[in-house]
C-alpha cells in the first residue's frame, strides 16, 4: 500500500501513528497537532489524527489526509 507514498507519509496507515502524533501537510506544511485540534473543521482539541472524519482535508490547501507526513516529535520539541 505504501509503495506510492513518500517515505514518512501517513498513507492512511494508522499503525504508523498514535493518539499524540503530529502530522504535516506535504503540500503547504500545515501541522495537525491533536493537542490543538482544528478550528477550521471544528475538530475539538485532543482529537487524534486517526479519528479525524473521512472528509477532513488540510485546512490551508485542501490536501488529502493520506498525504500528510508523520513528524518525528523528538526533532520538533
Amino acid at each position: 500500500m505504501s509503495d506510492h507514498f513518500f517515505a514518512g507519509s501517513f498513507g492512511g496507515d494508522n499503525a504508523k501513528i498514535d493518539d499524540g502524533t503530529r502530522l504535516e501537510c506535504k503540500i503547504c506544511w500545515y501541522v495537525y497537532d491533536p493537542a490543538e485540534g482544528d478550528t477550521y473543521w471544528q475538530i475539538p482539541t485532543g482529537t487524534p489524527f486517526a479519528k479525524l472524519p473521512e472528509h477532513w482535508t488540510c485546512p490551508n490547501c485542501d490536501g488529502a489526509k493520506d498525504g500528510f507526513l508523520v513528524l518525528d516529535d523528538e526533532t520538533h520539541g
